[in-house]
């Protein structure tokens, strides 16, 4: 806190020595001082508020980094996981034409080759 700004400062001194300001100078100077206090404390108020703010959001983003963290290794988990299935599955698939085929019609639609995968359900 700056000196000068508590409004109990009894250190004031007059500008000039000989003469005493009238007391109309002295009640504008209370009330200004007063309203610089007032100010500087609602100006605290808002950065502290402020910044508890930004801590809070801060802790959100960390506990949502985390969980994505979290799904990304269950998801990539996963694709491995289904990708050694296929790679097991693919010598046991006589329908199947190395890199001919179309991922999303495949030109086989024997009801034998999904017969023998068993593929685990994973619950996110």
């Amino acid at each position: 806190m700056a000196q000068g700004s508590d409004s109990n400062d009894t250190s004031y001194k007059s500008p000039s020595p000989g003469s005493r300001p009238s007391s109309s100078d002295d009640a504008k100077k209370v009330m200004r001082r007063e309203k610089n206090r007032i100010a500087a404390q609602k100006s605290r108020m808002r950065q502290t508020q402020k910044a508890d703010s930004l801590h809070m959001e801060s802790e959100n983003l960390e506990k949502e980094n985390a969980a994505l963290r979290k799904e990304v290794k269950q998801l990539t988990e996963e694709a491995k996981f289904l990708s050694s299935v296929l790679s097991s599955h693919e010598p046991l698939c006589t329908g199947l034409a190395p890199q001919t085929h179309d991922p999303l019609y495949p030109p086989h639609h024997s009801s034998y080759h999904h017969q023998h995968i068993t593929v685990p359900h994973y619950q996110h």
